[in-house]
C-alpha cells in the first residue's frame, strides 16, 4: 500500500522489539492499531551509573553503621559537586525542595518574592508554605526564562527577593538580574534544577546570585534517588545552611538556631557519586539524542526544538519542542497520540504556576500579566531521551509527529477525537 500523506513507510525498530508499518491511519493506535512500543517510553527515566560501584558504596555504609548525620559518604559528594561547579560550598539536602526551604530562610526572604510562574510548581510552594507571597512574573517567549522588565515592573516596597529559574538548563539572564538586585537591594537565588553541570560564558552555574539550589531528584541528569543541595560562595549563608538542615544543631546537645531535618543519607549520597562519575557519559547520550531529534525534527516545519548556545556548556536533559501556532494539531492532541503509541511525551509545567491551585485562587488577575507564559505553557510539549532512547525510537517518534501533523483534521475526524 503506498504511503500515506508523503510519509516515507517507515519500519519501526524500537527498544522494545515492536516493529510497525504506518502506511495509513489504521496504522496508528489512536485508531485501534498496537502501541509502536510495547512498554511506555518515559520522559525521565533515571539514569543509572555503575551497578557495582554502587553496591561496594553500600556495603561500606552497611558496614560502618554510619546511614546518616553528615557522613563521610555525603562530604565526598559535596566535595565532588563543589569542585565541578568551582563553587565554595555545597550544602547537600534531602530534596531540592528542603534545599529551596532552606536557602529562602537562610536568606531572610520575606513579604514578597518575585519568581516566574513557569516553573515546576515546588518553587512557589517553597515561598508559601513560608508565608511568603509569590509574585508571578512573564518570560521571555525566545528563552523561557524569567523576563527582566517584567521582573522590575513587579518589585513593590514589600519585595525582598527574587528566584529565577535556569529553565531547561539554559542560564538565566543573571547579568541582567543581578542589575536589577543591587539597584534595588534584592536577594537573588537561583532554582537550578534543571541546570547541573552547566555554565554561562565559561562561568559555572552555583556562582550567580547568593545562591543556587540544584536538584538530584530521580527523573535529573544526575540522581541520589531522592536529594538536592545549596551552592554558594558565601560562607556565611554555607553556615547558616548547614545549621538549619540539622535542626540548629552546632554540635552535641547545642541548639544555636532553628532548624529541620534537611539531610542526605549515606545510601542517597553513594548513589549520587556514582552517578556523578558517570556524567560526561549521561550528557554525551543526551547530545547526541539532542543531536538526532534535530535532525528529524528539522523535516516538520511546524515543530521546533530549542536550542542551545555551543558558547555555554548544556546537559541536554530535556527535548523542549514548541508547536507552531500554524500547526494543524494543537500541542494537545499531539501528545495524546503519542501517548496512545506508548510515548509519554509532557505537557512541562503547564497552565503555570498561577493556574495551579491554591494560586489561580489566590491570585486569580495574576493571568492577566503573563501572556508569554500562556503562550509558551500551551504549545511546549517534552520528549523521551536519556540512555533509554534510541536512534531508532527516535526517529520514530518524530516520524509518527510528522504523519499526524500532515494527516491533521481528516486524522482526528477518523480517530473520533472531534
Amino acid at each position: 500500500m503506498a504511503p500515506l500523506f508523503g510519509v516515507s513507510s517507515e519500519l519501526f525498530s524500537v527498544t522494545e522489539t515492536i516493529i510497525k508499518i504506518i502506511a495509513s491511519t489504521r496504522d496508528l493506535a489512536i485508531n485501534g492499531a498496537p502501541p509502536a512500543f510495547a512498554k511506555p517510553l518515559h520522559v525521565g527515566r533515571p539514569h543509572l551509573g555503575s551497578k557495582a560501584q554502587f553496591l561496594e558504596l553500600a556495603e561500606q555504609i552497611y558496614d560502618s553503621r554510619w546511614l546518616t548525620n553528615d557522613g563521610p559518604t555525603v562530604q565526598e559528594f559535596e566535595a565532588a559537586v563543589a569542585k565541578l561547579h568551582s563553587v565554595k560550598h555545597c550544602v547537600a539536602t534531602c530534596s531540592g525542595t528542603a534545599a529551596l526551604d532552606i536557602a529562602i530562610r537562610a536568606l531572610d526572604l520575606q513579604g514578597e518574592v518575585i519568581l516566574p510562574s513557569y516553573t515546576f510548581v515546588a518553587t512557589a510552594h517553597a515561598l508559601k508554605w513560608q508565608n511568603i507571597t509569590p509574585v508571578f512574573a512573564d518570560i521571555d517567549p525566545k528563552t523561557h526564562n524569567l523576563n527582566v522588565d517584567s521582573v522590575r515592573a513587579r518589585v513593590s516596597s514589600k519585595t525582598t527577593g527574587i528566584i529565577a529559574v535556569h529553565l531547561w538548563g539554559r542560564v538565566a539572564p543573571v547579568d541582567e538580574l543581578k542589575a536589577v538586585a543591587d539597584e534595588l537591594s534584592l536577594k537573588l537565588m537561583y532554582d537550578a534544577a534543571h541546570a547541573f553541570g552547566c555554565s554561562y560564558h565559561h562561568r559555572m552555574v552555583g556562582n550567580f546570585g547568593d545562591c543556587e539550589i540544584v536538584s538530584f531528584h530521580a527523573t535529573k541528569v544526575v540522581n541520589s534517588f531522592e536529594g538536592g543541595a545549596l551552592l554558594t560562595n558565601n560562607d556565611e549563608l554555607a553556615k547558616k545552611a548547614r545549621l538549619m538542615r540539622n535542626f540548629g544543631f552546632a554540635g552535641f546537645d547545642n541548639v544555636v538556631a532553628l532548624g529541620t531535618n534537611g539531610k542526605m543519607t549515606e545510601i542517597c549520597a553513594a548513589m549520587g557519586l556514582v552517578n556523578l562519575r558517570a556524567f560526561s557519559d549521561i550528557t554525551s547520550v543526551n547530545r547526541r539524542n539532542y543531536d538526532s531529534y534535530r535532525k528529524y525534527l528539522g523535516e516538520i516545519p511546524e515543530l521546533t526544538c530549542i536550542d542551545y548556545q555551543d558558547c555555554h556548556k548544556a546537559n541536554y536533559h530535556y527535548i523542549v519542542v514548541e508547536v507552531s501556532s500554524a500547526c494543524s494539531l494543537d500541542r494537545d492532541k499531539i501528545v495524546s497520540m503519542l501517548h496512545a503509541e506508548n510515548v509519554l511525551a509532557r505537557r512541562y509545567f503547564w497552565p503555570g504556576c498561577h493556574g495551579m491551585a491554591p494560586y489561580r485562587n489566590l491570585y486569580p488577575e495574576a493571568g492577566e500579566s503573563l501572556p508569554n507564559t500562556r503562550d509558551v505553557a500551551e504549545r511546549v510539549l517534552v520528549l523521551p531521551t536519556g540512555e533509554a532512547a534510541t536512534e531508532a525510537d527516535i526517529k520514530a517518534i518524530c516520524n509518527m509527529m510528522k504523519v499526524y501533523i500532515e494527516a491533521g483534521e481528516q486524522l482526528m475526524l477518523e480517530s473520533g477525537s472531534y
